[in-house]
């Protein structure tokens, strides 16, 4: 059995359940998804998969909502939008696949068992005892009419069972390439439970057919489950939908994506102070590349829709790496427009009036932040040391809050290495130069420095550091010179005085 030719027009779906939070390997299958639809032209549709009734839970769908909305992943049709296709939530179709279910018992293409959970698990451990892998034996595959009656009589719960049939069940996966599996390794599997819920292949299919999704993007851990929807495909004569499975995503340790790896719920990230369009770009690239030779790291998202393809998608699993999401971060805060900028950072700041000096000290203060990643050191459960990534901070505050009052942070180890005795006296000096100045710029202000360092028969640095740590606080920040034209006269030669 082979695929049919996809149809037209191209549809993708996002299909998530709502029984955790939106981790990033289900942020980055739904970004896929996006990037793929809207290079297309196709649509987007949003389906929630709460079949397991205990499981699903109201909380978790909306934390679906709130994660795709940061992303900005709009979707066309889902249990929001509505759309020609619904329902959208596999709970309120149930009726839909028992239809389908019955067309396959009528066909010959299902049949229903009737074991108890007793008998099951009998089956299971004389297979054990043979060495033999658990599966269906097919016990209930060819009951006669008396016995399904007598079963029934017994008042027993029954599933429905598709039979599997001889052959192989092959696909040309847009990642993976041609994937074959052969059907004796699939047994007899359950489409809908005794409780009368379908599982999830089952009703995978039937939805993915009745909406019309023509392209199935999703995580590699689907795979194994594509060889029998392949099969329920045929048994119910739908058109087969084109395959991508996706890499999976790794830590950095090459193993898989967990907790000690950072947060994997997406709305974590949003709340450590990551951007939506840094994890946008970052998620993006995970798997994905614009093309060889093409080494560029930054993409508007107008820029990865126009070169998103999956034929770019690679096979090799990709890492998830918090220091390269950091650094991603740094850069998008660094190009935010300067009033977005403000906006965001004002609230880490002392009170200030936004004007043209507030503007121009934030954007000097920013070109030096970085995004950077906090680690933790914890025991594992084997007892074994390791660093886990914990938060994120962006150290503006420490950063810029010298431009707004006199009371600010100071770096101890700085300040003890630059402002020595020997230090203070020349800022004494350096005070008194800056103090004549007749005009304050950038230029004035470097003479002065650089002229009394020749005059002491010093390296200008010498000046240089101590003047920072005096006027700042910190090692690092703009130009030494910028930095003061900005801090304006009085507040320089206020802070100067505070040392001698």
């Amino acid at each position: 059995m082979t695929q049919n030719e996809t149809p037209k027009p191209i549809r993708v779906r996002m299909a998530p359940s709502p029984t955790g939070f939106f981790h990033v390997g289900t942020a980055r299958t739904a970004l896929f998804n996006y990037l793929f639809a809207m290079h297309s032209g196709g649509k987007l549709v949003l389906r929630i998969e709460d079949t397991d009734l205990q499981r699903s839970n109201v909380e978790y769908e909306k934390v679906i909502y709130e994660g795709m909305a940061w992303l900005g992943l709009t979707v066309d049709e889902g249990p929001h939008q509505g759309g020609d296709f619904g329902p959208y939530r596999q709970s309120e179709r149930f009726d839909i696949y028992q239809k389908h279910a019955e067309n396959l018992i009528a066909s010959g293409h299902a049949y229903r068992a009737y074991e108890t959970p007793g008998e099951l698990e009998a089956m299971k451990a004389a297979q054990a005892a043979a060495k033999q892998a658990p599966r269906y034996n097919g016990a209930h595959r060819d009951l006669s009419d008396e016995q399904r009656t007598a079963f029934e009589a017994e008042n027993r719960n029954n599933v429905v069972r598709f039979r599997v049939p001889e052959g192989r069940a092959s696909w040309q996966d847009i990642v993976r390439g041609n994937v074959t599996f052969q059907n004796v390794e699939i047994d007899d599997f359950v489409i809908m439970k005794s409780d009368g819920s379908p599982t999830y292949n089952f009703a995978c299919v039937v939805d993915d057919a009745l909406m019309q999704i023509s392209h199935v993007v999703r995580g590699e851990d689907g795979v194994n489950n594509t060889p029998r929807q392949l099969l329920l495909y045929s048994a119910l004569g739908f058109p087969i939908p084109l395959f991508a499975h996706l890499p999976f995503l790794l830590g950095r340790d090459r193993s898989k994506l967990s907790k000690r790896h950072g947060a994997v719920n997406v709305l974590d990230y949003r709340d450590k102070g990551i951007l939506p369009d840094a994890m946008f770009n970052y998620l993006a690239q995970l798997g994905w590349n614009p093309g060889e030779g093409d080494t560029q790291e930054i993409f508007t998202r107008n820029e990865l829709i126009e070169k998103f393809t999956l034929e770019r998608v690679g096979k090799a699993a990709a890492i998830f790496d918090v220091e390269k999401l950091a650094h991603l971060n740094t850069e998008y805060l660094k190009a935010m427009p300067l009033d977005e900028f403000i906006e965001l950072v004002k609230p880490q700041l002392p009170p200030f009036a936004v004007d043209d000096y507030a503007k121009t000290a934030i954007e000097a203060a920013r070109e030096r932040i970085r995004t950077n990643v906090i680690w933790e050191e914890v025991t594992n459960e084997k007892g074994k040391v390791e660093k886990i990534p914990t938060d994120f901070d962006t150290d503006f505050a420490r950063a810029a809050a010298y431009f707004f009052t006199d009371d600010f942070f100071v770096e101890e180890q700085g300040a003890a290495k630059h402002l020595t005795e020997v230090a203070r006296e020349r800022l004494s000096q350096l005070r008194a130069r800056l103090e004549a100045l007749s005009e304050w710029t950038v230029e004035a202000i470097e003479g002065a420095l650089r002229g009394l360092a020749d005059d002491l028969g010093i390296k200008p640095a010498e000046l240089i550091h101590p003047s920072r740590m005096a006027v700042s606080g910190r090692t690092v920040g703009p130009s030494i010179f910028h930095l003061l034209e900005i801090l304006g006269r009085e507040r320089v030669l206020g802070r100067l005085q505070r040392q001698f």
